[in-house]
Order: C-alpha cells, then structure tokens, then sequence
C-alpha cells in the first residue's frame, strides 16, 4: 500500500536528510512564526532526547498517562512502515488526509523547509489545533540543535541512555554526543537522567548547573529495580510496586523506571495507572516474538523461536545479548542472529558487542545504504562467530530454518525489523 503522506512530503520537500544534515534551524523559525507560533500553544511537553530507549520511555509514558485518562499527543521517529505512525494525536495515528493537509499549510509558508523541519512544523500544527492534556515529543538526532527543541519551556525534560551514534554528525566521544543531549536541559524545568556512563553525566550536570535545570537521576533522587517478580520505582517521596513491564528485555526495567519516574515529578497518578500502563505498553520492533504469521511458521514448527528488534548500535546490541543469555537459561537452542545495518553505524562495535549472546550470524543485505553482507560476516569472524551471507531476509529465514529449534533475532536496523514485520503480516511496504 502507498504512502501518501510520505509521498507528499517528499514531493513538496524533498526526500528526508540522512544524518548529514546541518543543524539549521532558522527556516523553520520563520516557519514557526508565519504559522502564528503553534509550538508556543501546546499542552505541558515532556520532550526527551537521548541515544537509545526513547520510543520505548515516551510509549510507557503514553499508556500510564491514557491509563490516568489523559489524551496525548505524541511525535515519535523513525517509522516502521507509514510516516503518519511518527503523529499520534490523541492517542491515535493521525490519517493521510489531515497530515497531508498540515505539509501543505507548512509548505505554503516555507517551501525550503528539510522533510524533517517540515514533519516537525506539521506535528506542532495539528497537536496545537487538537485539545490534548500532555504531549510526548522525541528529539530527531541530538537535542541542542534539533527541530524539536524549539519548545522553549517544557513541563519536564527526559534523557535516555547515551550512548555512541551518529558520530559523523554529534562526535565521535561521549561527551561530545552528551552535549548535544544536554542541550535541551530548560532553566527551572525538571529533567528526569536514566543511568549514565561518567563521562555521559558528567557533561549533563555540568549543563543542568549552568542554566539552572533541576536533576532528577537514576541511582540518586530515583531508582527503578526488578524484585521478586515486580517493578519497584522509588522517588524521594513515594514507592511504586508494579507488575513487570510487557515488553521483553532487562532493559525495559529501566525504561520503564524513567517513564515513572518522569510522570511522577510532573503529577500525583494514583498507582493503578503505573500499573496499567507498564503492562499496556506497546512498541513494535522492541524485542518482539513473532508468534502467528506466516513469515516465522516454519522456525515455529520445529519449536523456535523468532525475536525482531530495530537496535542499531553496541549500546542496544549490549542489551539484546543479555536478553538472549537469558533466553538461552531459560531454553537453550542455537542462537542465530540475522544482521543489517546501515552504512554510518559502527558495525565492529556491533557485532562485537552482539558476540556475547549468538552463535551464528547471517549476514542480509538493506539495499542501497548498507554495510556490505561479506563485511559484517568478516567482523563476525574476528569475534570467533560463524557467519554466513544470504541473498535477502527470507534467504537468511530459510537457512535459520535448517537447524533444528532454533532462536532466531532480526536485528540491526529500523528497514530489516520493518521488512521482517511486514513479512509476518504478509503487508506490502
């Protein structure tokens, strides 16, 4: 099925930059200002910014806010298969129609507008002209420069991990990358850390001291922690005693833990709201089992399993091999994982990192800007991995399929989790 309102935006804006885009934000402040300041006229704004975990802490927000029986607004990116999925309003994915509407209002008042600049002009229009109690709004790439942080005064700020990405644009250190994460730290607004490297830390209480952005860390004002079964988050003012979050991985602990903590410095929700929404959040492509199409039925039929998840980096590597060591307590079976990645990641650091929890890799290719299948096998040999190529996704499947129960983890990019989930529906994209 077409998309229409990515069809659109393209042909009034151009095709999205890749990463080397030029922090520019000038365009879209005119922008801005000839649309009567839509950014200024929307609900409290917890905008959040960070390396990995932000669509996963912005979807618990989601569900323990909707839980509360607020009515969010939420802008997300990337996409997994429809560009109206990055525009939530009102809980719901906006349709074509209107969003195709909003790029051409943006686009009569600023035709040079990036595709990014113009999403971005679009969300602010239609969640400023739809009633809402709380809007979710997650940095592009950085935050110090980025399109979104153009919300002057929001209710909170969210910082996820940090992790190394995206070093050709934000660094190539650390402390680099968390500058550009800092940067959206507010005078007087709250700003809710998860856990930090130092040297990630480090730049971020530098620069909460410097404007006067109250902190609110991990392992210091809040915890978040596993305890028999349960999800325990504690603030300096109250404990929370939750179910274990739905979605997979040690990990969403801490996600989990971030989304509480931030709703919790921002208002008083009674604790069946926690509840509910760390068992209704939902996020595709997050370590996700498939279960039921015919895409994984025939490693199914043989009594394994098919995990799919759109990480793309050592950081989110790291956190899929704990997963699957746990798996593999819990049922051992050969560990295969099906890799693309994108021609800017860091692909040694990756597959070094995803080392510690596989047993094989098979090597598939993303089309025009991808790490070629033959490198990735090499840096899988470095690690003492054995690796193969195949052909396409479902090559890589079918070759899976010949050992006998086994695991199998589609990982390495947002295009490969996309082409895997579409497959399992049997959708076109």
């Amino acid at each position: 099925m077409a998309d229409r309102a990515l069809e659109r935006f393209e042909a009034l804006f151009g095709p999205e930059f890749g990463h080397g885009k030029a922090f520019e934000l000038t365009g879209l402040r005119g922008a801005l200002s000839a649309l009567g300041e839509p950014h200024t006229n929307l609900a409290p704004t917890i905008h959040v910014a960070g390396t990995n975990g932000k669509g996963s802490t912005i979807a618990f927000m989601r569900a323990i806010a909707e839980a509360a029986g607020l009515r969010v607004h939420a802008f997300t990116k990337p996409h997994l298969h429809r560009l109206q999925a990055r525009f939530l309003v009102t809980g719901a994915a906006i349709n074509d129609d209107a969003l195709i509407a909003a790029a051409e209002r943006v686009h009569a008042v600023a035709p040079k507008l990036t595709q990014f600049d113009a999403q971005v002009a679009a969300a602010f229009l239609l969640f400023s002209e739809a009633p809402a109690d709380l809007v979710l709004l997650e940095t592009g790439m950085g935050g110090r420069d980025d399109s979104t942080n153009l919300i002057a005064a929001p209710a909170l700020s969210v910082i996820t991990p940090i992790a190394l990405d995206h070093g050709d644009v934000l660094g190539e250190s650390l402390s680099a990358i968390a500058a550009h994460k800092a940067g959206i730290l507010k005078p007087n607004t709250p700003a809710i850390i998860a856990r930090q490297s130092p040297e990630a830390r480090d730049v971020i209480e530098a620069e909460a001291a410097r404007v006067g952005a109250p902190l609110f860390r991990h392992g210091a004002e809040w915890d978040a922690y596993a305890n028999a079964g349960r999800l325990v988050v504690q603030t300096e003012t109250r404990t929370l005693d939750l179910p274990l979050p739905t979605l997979n991985g040690a990990h969403q602990i801490d996600n989990a833990g971030l989304a509480c903590a931030a709703l919790l410095n921002w208002r008083d929700f009674d604790e069946g709201a926690f509840a509910a929404g760390v068992t209704w959040a939902r996020l595709p492509a997050r370590l996700q089992a498939l279960t039921r199409g015919p895409f994984s039925a025939p490693i199914r039929a043989s009594g394994g399993e098919v995990w799919v998840d759109a990480g793309h980096n050592a950081h989110a590597a790291r956190a899929l091999a704990q997963a699957l060591q746990h798996m593999k307590a819990r049922r051992p079976a050969p560990t295969i994982a099906i890799v693309g990645l994108r021609a800017r990641k860091d692909a040694g650091e990756f597959i070094a990192a995803l080392a510690q929890g596989i047993d094989q890799i098979i090597a598939a290719p993303l089309g025009d800007d991808h790490i070629a299948p033959s490198q990735l096998v090499a840096l899988a040999q470095q690690q003492n991995i054995n690796a193969t190529t195949a052909p396409s996704l479902a090559a890589a499947m079918q070759n899976a399929a010949l050992l006998p129960a086994p695991r199998v983890l589609i990982c390495g990019s947002f295009l490969l989790a996309a082409e895997a989930l579409a497959a399992e529906s049997a959708q076109k994209i």
